[in-house]
């Protein structure tokens, strides 16, 4: 695949990293500011975790796609590794 293809994934994969790196971040504030039981906590937290597992999902399939769609998942193993 492109070298523009590849390296806009790589981007979105790193803003991802980060987005979600932060928003842990934001919860682990306010799991120190928070009242114990808090909606607010509580929303925040199983969004971070829903940001995170969506994310992951997304970027799975970004890879499959900037690697060109290969016919065979171990052939997008082989060019990660290669």
């Amino acid at each position: 695949m492109t070298d523009p293809i590849l390296q806009a994934y790589r981007e979105v994969e790193m803003a991802m990293e980060r987005f979600t790196l932060v928003l842990h971040d934001h919860v682990d504030h306010l799991r120190k500011t928070e009242a114990p039981g808090s909606d607010k906590l509580h929303r925040m937290a199983n969004g971070t975790k829903a940001m995170r597992d969506s994310a992951s999902i997304y970027l799975s399939y970004a890879k499959y796609v900037a690697h060109g769609m290969p016919e065979s998942p171990d052939l997008l193993e082989e060019d990660l590794q290669g």
